[in-house]
């Protein structure tokens, strides 16, 4: 079955146990990981079956962080408007990289945003460090 033809919790279900065995198969999670496309994959559809499920949309933008789909990351954290203290922490991260890679294509502008919005998240060395180079 694919997630297209399940229900958004056998989607959700299907992400989560997906995402147990690819901590267990791959030393570094990335999205193109056959394991992790398939929670990520679920959990997507999981949050665009239910949208209003808040618990769907923060497991997917915290996949999306975990397999380092930066920009994926950021905007579903940012969708989910308020974020408890974890969540701050990873939203925080994901700003962290875009800016670090705003920052490294020149676009000062960018990563300015990227920061400022990290910082409003949750403060790092990482935003700090990026922060001083602007």
């Amino acid at each position: 079955m694919t997630p297209a033809t399940l229900s958004a919790s056998d989607n959700f279900a299907r992400a989560q146990e997906y995402a147990v065995q690819a901590d267990v198969a791959y030393p570094v999670p990335f999205y193109d990981r056959t394991l992790w496309k398939a929670a990520v994959d679920h959990s997507y559809f999981a949050a665009a079956q239910d949208t209003g499920n808040r618990d769907y949309n923060a497991y997917l933008a915290q996949l999306y962080t975990k397999t380092q789909w930066w920009i994926n990351a950021y905007n579903a954290w940012n969708r989910l408007g308020d974020l408890n203290d974890t969540e701050k922490q990873w939203a925080s991260l994901s700003a962290a990289k875009l800016a670090y890679i705003a920052l490294q294509r020149g676009d000062r502008t960018a990563a300015r945003m990227y920061v400022d919005k990290g910082m409003s998240w949750a403060d790092s060395a990482s935003l700090q460090a990026i922060r001083s180079r602007l």
